[in-house]
């Protein structure tokens, strides 16, 4: 089984640039915590954090990678702006 990021999130060098359309929310309450997010994730910003899952939106690009692979669909892409999540 692959390990996962090999750093936590927010060692990045670039941040957002500002062009990111739409952003992951994780519903905590469908959240099974399988890790296929956190696994996946190609930017390495997702945290396995308590109560859940958590994304560091500073550096998140919302490519919706998450959100496709999630199998319970508890990460739903939200428009960047919007107060849904």
């Amino acid at each position: 089984m692959p390990l996962g990021p090999s750093a936590v999130a927010g060692v990045l060098v670039e941040a957002n640039a500002g062009w990111r359309t739409f952003r992951p929310v994780i519903n905590g309450e469908k959240c099974t915590r399988c890790q296929r997010c956190w696994l996946l994730c190609p930017d390495g910003v997702i945290e396995r954090g308590e109560p859940y899952f958590q994304i560091d939106y500073n550096f998140c690009k919302g490519c919706g990678l998450c959100a496709y692979e999630c199998p319970v669909k508890a990460i739903t892409m939200v428009k960047e702006g919007d107060s849904n999540g």
